[in-house]
């Protein structure tokens, strides 16, 4: 980008774009072992930094009043892809979770004003991935609630209603989407994908960098390759390829 060019010639620091992941704990997590943040590390090494930013717990509401400290002119302008990835936490019941709980048409509002928001910081909707929440295992979340004697507090009917709507934002913006809750369930035994039947096990980790890799690939195939392959340094003369020049 132009940013890190003058960066460059003020510094000699060469900067590395940046890719964003944004979301919950299924982001947070996305740098585990066999994680999905990790695996598009690997995809992207020596292209783009994959910076994590993700909040265990967090829904929409909340995400949108921190995204201006987590995005803003400061670093925007090296952003070359940003995944947004709520909808887990917002779409639990009402009356189980009322914590957590973000209404339909809020989530809807609140992923409209996260895209728009990004979009005034000069990141467009092709720099942009949607993810809607995985399916939910109500078997395994079940025993999950009642180890904390508490009630079964989402469902994957109602799960399914907030991916809706995810995508039809995405479709709105203009912005690429990944539609996890279907693509995982269109797998027989999708139940795999799932660590604790709400996060994302190994499995369904890589499934996700499946999904996302293609689009990742596409959106940053015009990026080089920082540095030069070792392969085509000048034994004899190594400036040539390696010191900065302002020209």
């Amino acid at each position: 980008t132009m940013a890190a060019s003058c960066d460059q010639r003020k510094t000699g620091l060469k900067i590395w774009p940046k890719v964003i992941l944004f979301g919950d704990s299924i982001t947070q997590y996305a740098f585990n072992d066999g994680g999905w943040g990790a695996a598009l590390q690997e995809l992207l090494q020596r292209k783009c930094d994959i910076i994590c930013r993700g909040f265990s717990g967090y829904n929409t509401t909340w995400a949108n009043m921190i995204q201006p400290q987590v995005i803003n002119t400061e670093n925007a302008s090296d952003v070359v892809l940003v995944t947004i990835f709520f909808g887990a936490n917002d779409s639990s019941l009402k009356e189980e979770n009322p914590q957590q709980h973000v209404p339909l048409e809020t989530y809807k509002a609140n992923l409209r004003n996260m895209v728009h928001y990004l979009q005034g910081q000069g990141i467009g909707p092709e720099k942009i991935i949607l993810i809607t929440p995985p399916p939910l295992d109500e078997v395994e979340w079940g025993k999950v609630c009642k180890e904390k004697g508490l009630k079964l507090n989402r469902l994957n009917a109602v799960t399914g209603q907030y991916a809706k709507m995810c995508c039809e934002v995405a479709v709105e913006k203009q912005t690429s989407c990944v539609d996890l809750w279907t693509y995982m369930q269109n797998e027989k035994d999708w139940r795999k994908f799932l660590s604790d039947g709400l996060h994302l096990s190994k499995e369904g980790s890589q499934f996700l960098a499946r999904c996302l890799s293609p689009i990742a690939q596409d959106k940053t195939d015009h990026l080089p390759f920082i540095f030069p392959h070792w392969d085509s340094i000048d034994p004899t003369n190594p400036k040539k390829s390696l010191l900065y020049t302002d020209n």
